[in-house]
């Protein structure tokens, strides 16, 4: 049996790989299994600027309806917002079409519950073997009972409302650059900074249909460190396709990743006694700057796989407020239950104005190590073997004694590929990639 869902919903080339034909199961099995029991349910649809969203929208939403489930429909909005509504419009769920940072060909299916998170593995694993062994549910309304699409009036001024009310603070006498993707936030962030009171400098907020992503974004960071130098602005801040992530860029131009925004927000959030446990959730990519730049202020840190679902259950778990990734995922749990671009945004921008310090003054708290990561080609039932074989046990161990806590060695098997990739963080970089390189050529001698 094949496998449909991914770490973030059902994605695939549009039109070959994720059909309409799937778009339609996917909305009557998976909305009948998530809101079974529900008297005249309904579900949110929403999606991003991508050409073959109206395709798979309108599928989707009609395998919905054919489960007696009626469709609110949001047209193009962040996918953060999806979950948002769900809350606000007390609906019993929610479906995002968005393959998020992408490129324009692909597309995405990304299911939320009633409370706003995303579907469990058990959910999930029930709604593929409906549809990977040809069932269906045995559930056919008629008459009044069919589900109906409802248009929402202006769900984004519904999104922006609540964003507005995460904060206490205007923006008068800051300038910021917006770099929108040509994706879901192209009219939610400018009017929003505008709103606050920013002065604010726009780019890639006119999509077309193919143009998300397209050498912009946050996958494409350089656009917004040169339209903060062009314009003199105090901050600048990217996006990808559906807003559910966000990079930075002080006022000389400096990227400001994932890493950099937890250590800032988390430490006015400790400041104003609203990190949770004064702990905030990583993942192992991290950077281990971000480590000792916690420690240094005595702020816990808590790493999980690569993903910000098991980021987010860490915090779920233990009821902790911030966490995130390095690629610009930031989770602020107290406001929204998955990573949201223009809230993060929203956050940081509001610490810059509380503080009155430039964005380069409160990153500088954490400072990067330089990393290293080199493939190591291995056979591919042997890529997990590194963990059993002594020698290179031992070689690890090495290198981690040498470092004395002020470097760190990383290997993870590629998913798909006979590598195995070794990551060495570390002081100097001409150290750590000699053993990066020692490390990778003894793994290929003794994997391959």
């Amino acid at each position: 049996m094949g496998k449909l869902f991914g770490t973030d919903g059902v994605r695939g080339v549009a039109n070959k790989e994720l059909t309409s034909e799937l778009a339609y199961k996917l909305g009557r099995i998976g909305g009948y299994l998530l809101t079974k029991g529900k008297k005249r349910p309904k579900m949110i649809v929403g999606m991003d600027t991508r050409i073959s969203g109206d395709m798979l929208e309108g599928a989707l939403s009609a395998g919905i309806n054919s489960a007696g489930i009626d469709v609110l429909y949001l047209g193009i909005i962040p996918t953060p917002a999806v979950a948002c509504l769900i809350k606000i419009l007390e609906a019993d769920g929610g479906v995002m079409i968005s393959a998020s940072h992408n490129p324009v060909e692909y597309n995405g299916i990304k299911f939320f519950n009633s409370k706003g998170f995303k579907l469990t593995d058990e959910i999930e694993d029930e709604i593929e073997e409906y549809i990977l062994n040809g069932k269906d549910i045995d559930y056919m309304p008629v008459e009044a009972e069919v589900g109906r699409k409802i248009i929402v009036e202006n769900p984004t001024r519904k999104y922006m409302d609540y964003i507005k009310d995460t904060i206490n603070i205007n923006f008068e006498g800051i300038k910021v650059a917006l770099d929108c993707g040509n994706g879901a936030v192209y009219k939610a962030a400018p009017q929003l900074f505008h709103e606050l009171g920013a002065q604010v400098y726009v780019i890639n907020s006119d999509p077309n249909g193919i143009n998300i992503n397209v050498n912009c974004g946050s996958t494409k960071p350089d656009e917004i460190q040169k339209l903060v130098i062009e314009t003199g602005a105090d901050i600048g801040l990217s996006f990808d396709g559906d807003a559910d992530r966000l990079i930075a860029s002080d006022e000389n131009g400096n990227i400001v990743d994932g890493d950099h925004i937890m250590a800032v927000c988390g430490i006015n959030l400790k400041k104003n006694n609203k990190l949770n446990n004064n702990t905030i959730v990583g993942t192992v990519m991290s950077n281990m700057g971000l480590d000792l730049c916690l420690k240094k202020e005595k702020i816990e840190i808590l790493k999980t796989k690569v993903g910000d679902r098991y980021v987010l259950g860490k915090m779920k778990d233990n009821g902790y407020s911030l966490g995130g990734e390095q690629s610009g995922h930031i989770i602020f749990l107290d406001h929204n239950t998955t990573g949201d671009g223009l809230l993060t945004a929203v956050q940081l921008v509001s610490v810059v104005k509380e503080t009155g310090k430039k964005l380069s003054e409160l990153a500088s708290v954490m400072k990067t190590m330089p990393q290293v990561l080199i493939n190591a080609k291995v056979d591919n039932n042997k890529k997990k073997e590194y963990l059993r074989d002594e020698t290179i046990k031992i070689k690890i161990q090495e290198i981690e004694e040498y470092f004395h806590g002020k470097g760190r060695v990383l290997i993870r098997p590629s998913g798909t590929e006979p590598l195995v990739r070794v990551m060495i963080e570390g002081q100097n970089e001409e150290e750590i990639e000699k053993y990066a390189k020692e490390l990778a050529e003894l793994i290929e001698n003794k994997l391959c």
